[in-house]
C-alpha cells in the first residue's frame, strides 16, 4: 500500500511534531496478559470481534506500524506466570540508531538473553 495514504501521512505527521519536542516515547507493548489461544480467529467468518480486542490488546503499536516510525519493544520486566512484559519505545522517523543504543544500554542493565518461557504442562 505504497505510497502512503492520507491516514498515514497525517499519522507521520502528527508523530514528526510530538517528536520535535521529545526524543524517545514509551509506553507498554501489550496492555493486557497474552491472548488465549483462538481468541483472534482470523479463520472466522465473522472478523468484526478483532479490532475491539486489537485495540484494547496493543492500543499504541499500530500507529508506529502505519507511521513507519522506529519502535521498539524490549522485555523489562516478567510478569507471574513468568511471561515477558514489553515496553515499547519509538523515536524519531530516521532514528534507528538511538533505539538500538538504548536497547544495548536497557539489555546491559537488564539482561534478559537468559530469560525462558515457563514449561506449559
Amino acid at each position: 500500500m505504497w505510497p502512503p495514504s492520507s491516514v498515514h501521512s497525517r499519522f507521520r505527521a502528527g508523530l514528526a511534531a510530538f517528536f520535535e519536542t521529545c526524543d524517545v516515547f514509551l509506553c507498554p507493548t501489550l496492555c493486557s496478559a497474552p491472548l488465549r489461544i483462538g481468541e483472534l480467529n482470523t479463520m472466522s467468518k465473522d472478523l468484526s470481534h478483532i479490532a475491539p480486542i486489537l485495540r484494547r490488546y496493543m492500543p499504541a503499536t499500530s500507529m508506529f506500524n502505519m507511521s513507519g516510525q522506529p519502535a521498539m519493544s524490549v522485555p523489562l520486566a516478567w510478569n507471574a506466570a513468568g511471561l515477558p512484559l514489553g515496553m515499547m519505545f519509538a523515536a524519531r522517523f530516521g532514528d534507528e540508531a538511538t533505539l538500538f543504543r538504548m536497547a544495548a544500554q536497557l539489555e546491559q542493565e537488564r539482561p534478559w538473553r537468559d530469560k525462558l518461557p515457563p514449561v506449559c504442562a
